[in-house]
């Protein structure tokens, strides 16, 4: 391949996925419009209209911030690649240390990432203040808010610096197959991460207390009993300081895994429906889920990290993306073009990744069934798309094509299915 040919099909392709998305979109807020006058069939008399109302305004707000997101991060990608910005960073950073190459890369690396961030933050700022706010789910600070950034960026910092220190010497020291020693340690990083993530950092964010011992508690490890699950703890998060969204999640690896659930969703939901959700959890376990998500995602960085090492080795690969690598090295520019283009080029698998995600669900629900009751789960579901204000009418095409859970005609359709197999 040419470089002439590579930004051909560079731009052919963003071109294509910006075409995608805006039809899609388009699609999704014509649907939801259409459908905002009447509550489906299969929910009347168990969510109003009022609710139903509130839901397809903010999923056509939400459609349309994330289409301006798009827009700009579409047009930051081609300033960075195309129009030579990164080039820029990169020369900026070539005159300020021309003596030491591995720390110039790594200063152009974190320049690069730290102006990714900060292009975001309006969007975020917007997103929390502006829509969040307007339909009644912020809870958030402008001082919280700038103390959340604070700390992320920190943490960030002292968690990507040594580890991008680490694969640009693996670049200029390990030979050909550096990207080999690359995946061995970013699988190890990647490992340790999901150790040190509850215990660590997310306690830098929010506070979790352990869950009562109450009836609640009972229920719960009498739940996980019968599932065979064990865990280092049962935590209620005080997410209602950020966002009135609840949620509860599993997280951690091996020995250190825990449950954690929102204070927001402990105040919504009863007991069935709270152990109903959590069987729905337990069912990704239990099928193995999380398991067989990390190993798609180690193959997928291999076969990633192999990709690189071999376009590292290409002059038309920098030349075709807008950059030109000088007497400080090509590593760091390998690593940003990738990780800046790749997105691009695997923008239209997403509707395989939400299909399997989709299937998935499916399976936990109807695990959830099988250790509660399934109207549980149903009344548990249709509480939180009431709370979260989700469309049940969302576009069949946008849907598939995005979705990691399926809507709630499915979902519901399915579980009032098994409810109706269950013995009396």
């Amino acid at each position: 391949m040419t470089a002439n040919a590579l930004s051909l099909l560079f731009v052919l392709v963003l071109m294509t996925n910006a075409a995608v998305r805006l039809w899609l979109a388009s699609r999704q807020i014509r649907h939801v419009a259409r459908h905002r006058d009447a509550v489906p069939a299969a929910f009347e008399g168990q969510i109003s209209l009022t609710s139903h109302q509130r839901a397809a305004a903010y999923t056509i707000a939400k459609v349309r911030l994330q289409l301006l997101d798009s827009l700009v991060s579409t047009v930051v990608l081609v300033a960075l690649t195309l129009l030579g910005g990164a080039q820029w960073l990169y020369d900026l950073s070539a005159g300020w240390l021309p003596d030491s190459p591995w720390l110039a890369q790594l200063v152009f690396l974190l320049m690069t990432v730290a102006l990714l961030g900060l292009i975001d933050v309006p969007f975020s700022w917007y997103r929390q203040f502006r829509l969040e706010k307007r339909f009644g789910f912020n809870r958030m600070t402008p001082q919280l808010f700038l103390a959340d950034l604070f700390k992320g960026a920190l943490i960030g910092t002292l968690i990507a610096t040594p580890l991008i220190g680490l694969v640009l010497w693996l670049m200029q020291s390990a030979g050909a197959w550096w990207w080999l020693a690359t995946w061995v340690v970013w699988t190890a990083f990647s490992i340790a991460l999901m150790v040190l993530y509850p215990t660590v950092i997310a306690p830098r964010f929010n506070k979790f207390k352990p869950l009562p011992q109450d009836e609640l508690r009972t229920r719960v490890e009498a739940l996980l009993a019968r599932c065979g699950f064990r865990s280092q703890g049962l935590f209620v998060m005080d997410g209602s300081r950020r966002s009135n969204h609840g949620n509860a999640y599993f997280t951690g690896f091996g020995q250190a895994k825990r449950i954690v659930f929102f204070d927001t969703l402990l105040e919504r939901l009863d007991g069935d429906q709270i152990e109903a959700v959590l069987a729905h959890e337990l069912g990704h376990f239990k099928h193995k889920h999380i398991a067989k998500r990390l190993v798609i995602s180690f193959a997928t960085s291999f076969l990633g990290l192999a990709l690189l090492g071999w376009l590292a080795a290409k002059p038309w690969f920098y030349t075709g993306l807008g950059m030109t690598p000088g007497a400080i090295g090509f590593e760091g520019p390998a690593l940003l073009l990738f990780l800046l283009v790749i997105p691009v080029f695997t923008f239209l698998l997403r509707p395989l990744t939400a299909t399997l995600s989709r299937r998935d669900e499916f399976q936990a629900d109807a695990f959830a069934a099988s250790q509660t009751q399934a109207t549980h789960l149903v009344n548990a579901l249709l509480r939180l798309y009431q709370d979260n204000a989700s469309t049940l009418t969302p576009d069949p095409l946008h849907s598939a094509f995005y979705d990691s859970h399926p809507s709630a005609s499915e979902r519901i359709g399915r579980l009032l299915q098994a409810n109706q197999a269950q013995p009396a």
